[in-house]
């Protein structure tokens, strides 16, 4: 971004995409259209990839179908809450249900998850908390993000997603790249 979009108020925010129910890959698509429509400028999109799925330790089901996953940097002048707002906005219009999910990490037409906006910091209570209080731990939100901005620093934990990729025990994408 330039000085200019800066003075706007125009921050980049990072929001990982997944799914695997469906047409990931068309579901993808639409989202990425709806985002642009209502969020911002996409700057960029990292490759797909396919992982396995988590499965939370309460589910009765212990295998769930892998997920295609990836993460686009865009451009928003959009609060964290609004910019939330229409994550959710676009999974309702795809098809995605919250209200009959009854764990978390079950299988799903799409996740839309708001990873960081810049170096913003929300702690709980608020909603989101930024950044994504999981994203250090997850590969497949930090090798897709590495692509894009490897040098983004996590405003808590001070490094780059680059080092917390390679800080994992496995830091491979476990399924491979999808395009």
């Amino acid at each position: 971004m330039n000085g200019e979009e800066e003075r706007a108020g125009i921050r980049r925010a990072v929001v990982a995409l997944g799914a695997n129910l469906g047409e990931p890959r068309r579901t993808f698509e639409a989202a990425l259209s709806l985002l642009a429509e209502e969020a911002g400028r996409i700057l960029a999109r990292s490759r797909w990839i396919l992982t396995p799925a988590l499965v939370h330790p309460c589910d009765p089901v212990r295998e769930h179908p892998p997920y295609l996953n990836g993460v686009v940097v865009l451009a928003t002048t959009l609060s964290a809450e609004a910019l939330l707002a229409v994550l959710h906005g676009i999974e309702r219009a795809l098809g995605r249900d919250r209200n009959r999910e009854l764990l978390p990490w079950q299988p799903r037409l799409l996740d839309l998850d708001l990873v960081a906006l810049e170096d913003e910091v929300r702690l709980p209570p608020a909603r989101p908390v930024l950044p994504h209080p999981r994203m250090h731990e997850r590969a497949f939100v930090l090798a897709p993000l590495c692509e894009l901005w490897p040098d983004w620093r996590h405003p808590l934990l001070g490094r780059t997603a680059a080092e917390l990729l390679a800080a994992l025990a496995d830091p491979r994408p476990p399924l491979g790249a999808q395009g």
